[in-house]
């Protein structure tokens, strides 16, 4: 059963979290996606008017639902809209929200959700003073209107400093390519480009690098050594990884958004062997080849299975 990725999407006002989530909206594509608001009064998302009411949902032309809730009933909505969409982004509107919404979601026993990552966003014209502390939940932040700024690598060096190794993404007007939090629908081109194509290629998103990786069983040990130092500017990982160590024989799917890390188990479909996609901006594509390709386990029936506790620690 494929579960459905709930996004939780938080920062200070201003920050530009309404503004994301209409470009996630408008360059949906064929995905639906299920917006979460928990605010209260006009809520600013194009194509719909909901004015404060709890449990509302307004259906968008492109398939997209969007909800207005309180907390208290986000569980709720997620377990009507679960069966509707293709994914799930929550805006939490205040500052003490996220934590709570994160929890929530990490504690629900519906089946078919699972935590897909917390994403704060930051005002580079108006960088917060307290950030330290609404750092601390972050997965990958979003250092937003950076078009305001002189020097916005100097405020990602900040934030690293505040939280080091946090995959930091430097966006203006909200623009963050929907692939870097989910895996939005393919899409079939027949014939001449439609005008949705032609609005997709207007869109300027920041050209990302994308590493494809093949490969047998992997060493879980060298592995997650790899996934605890990932790359500067990695913001992605998707995929299969093939452990094949005695007892865990399974296909483990691998997703990550920033720091955030959920492997999934079920039964190999098709061909038993390691795919993984990583997606970035001024990677070393040679060099994480390497890394991956050293990560590779020639004798995995004769690896300890004791060794695959790290693994399992992130497997939902």
């Amino acid at each position: 059963m494929k579960r459905i990725p709930v996004i939780v999407v938080a920062g200070f006002l201003g920050s530009g979290k309404t503004t994301l989530l209409n470009h996630l909206l408008s360059g949906s594509r064929g995905t639906r996606i299920g917006v979460v608001v928990n605010d209260f009064g006009a809520i600013g998302i194009d194509a719909m008017s909901v004015a404060g009411q709890v449990d509302s949902t307004v259906s968008l032309s492109n398939g997209c639902l969007c909800c207005a809730v309180d907390v208290s009933e986000l569980d709720e909505m997620l377990a009507k809209l679960d069966s509707l969409v293709d994914v799930i982004v929550i805006e939490a509107s205040g500052l003490a929200e996220p934590q709570a919404m994160a929890r929530m979601v990490l504690a629900s026993e519906n089946p078919r959700l699972t935590y897909g990552g917390l994403v704060l966003l930051v005002d580079a014209a108006e960088f917060p003073d307290d950030l330290a502390k609404h750092l601390r939940v972050a997965d990958l932040v979003v250092l937003n209107k950076v078009d305001r700024v002189d020097d916005p690598s100097a405020l990602a060096a900040e934030i690293d400093r505040l939280k080091p190794g946090v995959p930091v993404l430097l966006s203006s007007f909200g623009r963050v390519d929907p692939a870097l939090l989910f895996d939005p629908r393919p899409r079939e081109r027949i014939g001449q480009l439609s005008f949705e194509d032609l609005l997709d290629e207007e869109h300027d998103h920041v050209r990302y690098d994308s590493v494809e990786f093949t490969g047998e069983a992997m060493n879980p040990v060298r592995l997650m050594a790899f996934l605890d130092a990932r790359p500067k500017g990695l913001y992605r990982i998707k995929g299969f990884v093939r452990f094949d160590v005695p007892g865990h024989r399974q296909r483990f799917s691998l997703h990550t958004v920033g720091a955030f890390l959920r492997f999934e188990r079920s039964a190999w479909p098709g061909p038993r062997r390691t795919e993984l996609v990583l997606i970035g901006t001024g990677l070393d594509v040679a060099a994480i080849k390497a890394e991956l390709a050293a990560c590779v386990e020639p004798n995995p029936s004769e690896v300890d299975p004791q060794s695959m506790l790290e693994v399992l620690r992130y497997t939902a």
